[in-house]
């Protein structure tokens, strides 16, 4: 019996996930072509590895030995992985990385760079997703390093079989229209009266940003709902209301229009990268690590304490 690992990385994510639809979705498959992989393993091992429940399926009591056993040899893969790296005498992979937009814009660009002239062997593609999907990308290995965010007023439970390394302290500002009466140092209650651009409440800066205003003892008045921080830059030019912003989501602000102004209680987020524990051992993604280390530091982020892992 020959076990495909690619069959085998399959069959775990259709049990992950629940089906064959939703597991071709996270592969970036077609159903079909995840359903064929699945009956070439079952030729394999000489037995269904999944049975027909109602309209969908669910894995047989092969299939479930198989996915357990999965987990040894994928580890087992990825461990082999890094010992060949380790034994190169140049660093050469294909790895990619998750990211939010503020990173993929301000970060991402030095950290390519960065690699082509220390390490031109090291390929990097990068996929923008939000933190809950791009956590579990990672642990189901589509991704070896996604860049996250971890607010300090909604610390995230980091989980044991997620490593997290700190790059550094994303400090968040006042953006307002240029010609505003605010002074560096301005007291954020004193925004109570405008009109607020904030993302919705189920992101975590919609949330960030809602949770600072209450600390500061009011409800912002939100006149214009909207996601993408450089939209809600251009709408604080067009003098459309205020907004908070990051150091790196300054890139995104326009050229003229908008003012960035420090407050009088400093507030600030963490950036971490976030991959599995192995990953570290591989010499190319721990050469990632290192550029976007010396990124943070180009762009002027504050140093971070390590996230509490617990």
């Amino acid at each position: 019996m020959e076990l495909s690992l690619r069959r085998l990385r399959t069959l775990r994510e259709v049990a992950r996930r629940g089906g064959v639809n939703a597991a071709a979705a996270t592969l970036h498959f077609s159903p079909s072509a995840v359903s064929q992989q699945l009956e070439a393993l079952a030729v394999e091992v000489g037995a269904p590895v999944l049975e027909r429940v109602g309209r969908g399926v669910r894995v047989t009591e092969v299939g479930r030995v198989l996915v357990e056993h999965a987990e040894v040899l994928l580890a087992a893969e990825q461990a082999a992985c890094a010992a060949v790296e380790e034994a190169r005498q140049s660093l050469s992979a294909h790895l990619t990385v998750g990211v939010f937009a503020a990173a993929a814009a301000a970060l991402l660009p030095a950290v390519i760079d960065d690699l082509a002239g220390r390490h031109p062997g090291v390929t990097l593609d990068s996929a923008e997703a939000d933190g809950e999907d791009v956590v579990t990308d990672v642990r189901h290995g589509h991704l070896d390093l996604a860049l996250l965010l971890d607010y300090p007023d909604a610390p995230e439970p980091w989980k044991p079989d997620l490593a997290v390394v700190p790059l550094g302290r994303d400090r968040i500002h006042l953006a307002a229209p240029s010609g505003s009466p605010y002074a560096p140092g301005v007291d954020l209650g004193a925004l109570a009266e405008e009109n607020w651009i904030i993302s919705g409440p189920e992101t975590y800066w919609g949330r960030a940003v809602r949770t600072a205003c209450r600390a500061a003892g009011f409800e912002p008045h939100i006149r214009h709902r909207v996601d993408s921080s450089a939209t809600a830059l251009a709408m604080v030019a067009a003098g459309l209301g205020v907004t908070l912003v990051s150091d790196l989501g300054r890139i995104f602000s326009p050229a003229h229009g908008v003012v960035v102004v420090p407050l009088a209680r400093p507030l600030s987020r963490t950036i971490v990268v976030a991959h599995l524990p192995h990953t570290r051992d591989r010499p190319t993604a721990r050469a990632v690590l290192d550029a976007f280390s010396r990124a943070a530091v180009s762009q002027g982020l504050a140093p971070a304490e390590r996230p509490d892992p617990s």
